[in-house]
This record gives C-alpha cells, sequence and structure tokens, in this order.
C-alpha cells in the first residue's frame, strides 16, 4: 500500500488498519466518518473545477461571484469585504479582481457615497456564468444523493449541520485560508 505515482488510493477500510497499525488509539468509526468527508470534499471540489473550467472560470472566480450574490440586489460588495468573506488577503483580492473585471465577469466603480471606496459589482455576463454553475452543480449534486431517500438527506443534512456547528464554534477563524494562496 505504499505510495507510489498513479496508485489508486487506498480503500477507507484499507486507510483505517493501516493508521490503527501506526496509531493504536485510533477510533475507526471516527476515522471513516472524517476520512470519508475529507474524500468527497476532494472529489467535489474537483468536479466543481471541472465545471467552472467549462464555462470559462476558475474556482476562485466562482467564489468571489457567489458572495456578491449572497450579498443580494444589487449584487455589490467592497474589496476588503470580500477579501473578509473570502479569507483572502487584500492585495489578493485585488489581483483576483483585477482578473474578473478582464474578464467582464464584475465591475469595480468608485463608491458615489464615498470617492475613496470602491465597490465591486457582478455583470449580466457574471451572473449568467454563475446561474449555469449553479445549474451544473444542481445535476451533479442530485446525482451524488440520487441513492439516499428524502428522508435520508434530511437526516444526513442536519447531522452535517451539527458537525460544522462544532467545527465554527472550536474554529471561528476557519472559515476562510489560514494563508494567501492566490
Amino acid at each position: 500500500m505504499a505510495d507510489t505515482p498513479g496508485a489508486p488510493e487506498p480503500s477507507l477500510d484499507e486507510q483505517i488498519a493501516a493508521y490503527q497499525r501506526e496509531f493504536q488509539d485510533l477510533d475507526p468509526q471516527v476515522e471513516k466518518v472524517v476520512s470519508a468527508l475529507s474524500r468527497l470534499n476532494r472529489r467535489m471540489n474537483v468536479a466543481y473545477g471541472r465545471q467552472t473550467a467549462e464555462l470559462g472560470m476558475s474556482n476562485a472566480e466562482w467564489e468571489v461571484l457567489k458572495a456578491l450574490v449572497l450579498a443580494g440586489d444589487p449584487y455589490r460588495m467592497g474589496p476588503g469585504d470580500l477579501a473578509k468573506r473570502l479569507g483572502l488577503t487584500p492585495a489578493a483580492m485585488t489581483h483576483r479582481i483585477d482578473r474578473m473585471v478582464a474578464e467582464g465577469l464584475v465591475t469595480r466603480e468608485r463608491d458615489e457615497s464615498n470617492r475613496v471606496r470602491v465597490i465591486v459589482g457582478i455583470t449580466e455576463e457574471g451572473r449568467a456564468k454563475w446561474l449555469e454553475a449553479m445549474r451544473m452543480a444542481t445535476v451533479f449534486e442530485e446525482e451524488l444523493l440520487q441513492d439516499l431517500s428524502g428522508e435520508e438527506r434530511h437526516r444526513l443534512g442536519e447531522m452535517l449541520t451539527r458537525l460544522l456547528r462544532r467545527v465554527e464554534e472550536a474554529q471561528p477563524d476557519a472559515g476562510g485560508r489560514l494563508s494567501d494562496l492566490d
């Protein structure tokens, strides 16, 4: 089970057995849940990345569009607020906005009420790409959960929300990136 380039990832059970061999205090039930969530997250991010790439944008750009949509009509925010929401440094946010302005996904304009301040807004093209990404994600997510009944989906959603709340309470600063990766 040694890591060799191109070798398939071990099954969860194989991974847990290897961990238990090296660390006897491991709770296999906890490790199976955490490892499954980690693998699922990684694979979902790859799938979403492929979808946004089909639309000619990155996941990072989609995150900016999502933040603007979540801000509500008129879909505008200051770059500092965007940086905080996405866990980025102001410099990384500026770089991302520069790219997105050049691609026609967002606008950057002076705030009429405070000429020192800049406001970032979503363009019609940006909103159209965000909507198409949402349509593609919805199809993928429905396929992902197709084997679960409505009740199972509800229970899974409730359990994952409880886990998320616990992490958010224990790690309130973990919503964004801890370092500038852009």
